[in-house]
């Protein structure tokens, strides 16, 4: 004989379950340092069409999902002709550019991303966090953060983001501070410039005629504690 309770035991386990689910997705695998709680805001591994929602490509450069892999390549020569030719030759997309819209001011960000090229560029590949805000450029011989185009500069030795290889990336951002992440290795970039009020996009900038490869890109809003 059926007890009573069992039709009520059976939603309850079925909420709970639900309420797992949702602290698993609110909770990232990446244990964030700048905050205690974080809101889950967006996830894709990749498995459909580009979310554009969340996606914006720049300067009609060509990007493909396949394989589970966002990647991104040089535009169209006849693109480039014609901005080449144009008053605005700087945009002819020679180099990937995508941006993550909806990121919000307080953010942790984690992901896999591979630049693929044959030598690093003067100032990319790069990520900006806020367009031309937080401008994270990688080289051989470092990683550098440039705030504002030239308001401030901080070079550092590591973490460092090679070529033509897999990363893992995690990135926190909140008014003074900013983590980078790259494979475990991290620094702690700290000044009264680092700010994203206003701003609500990450962008991925590769270098000329190289590919930018984006993969499980995790975003969340970061709460103060």
């Amino acid at each position: 004989m059926n007890h009573p309770l069992s039709f009520v035991g059976f939603p309850v386990f079925c909420l709970a379950l639900f309420l797992a689910a949702r602290l698993a997705a609110d909770t990232p695998g990446y244990q964030p340092e700048l905050f205690r709680k974080t809101k889950l805001v967006y996830q894709d591994s990749f498995d459909g069409p580009l979310n554009t929602d969340f996606w914006e490509v720049r300067q009609n450069t060509t990007w493909t999902i396949k394989d589970g892999v966002l990647t991104g390549s040089a535009s169209s020569k006849e693109f480039q002709e014609r901005k080449k030719a144009s008053d605005d030759p700087s945009h002819a997309g020679l180099k990937p550019v995508i941006w993550l819209k909806k990121v919000p001011e307080n953010f942790v960000c984690t992901m896999r991303v591979r630049y693929d090229a044959k030598t690093y560029q003067k100032g990319f590949p790069l990520f900006d966090l806020g367009h031309h805000i937080h401008t994270i450029t990688f080289s051989g011989k470092g990683t550098t953060l440039t705030i504002k185009k030239n308001v401030e500069s901080m070079p550092v030795a590591e973490p460092l983001f090679a070529l033509n290889q897999w990363h893992d990336v995690a990135m926190e951002l909140k008014k003074g501070t900013l983590l980078l992440s790259i494979d475990g290795k991290k620094h702690r970039f700290e000044s009264t410039t680092i700010d994203m009020t206003g701003q609500a996009q990450i962008d991925f900038k590769a270098v000329d005629f190289g590919t930018c490869q984006i993969d499980d890109i995790k975003l969340w809003e970061g709460i103060e504690p």
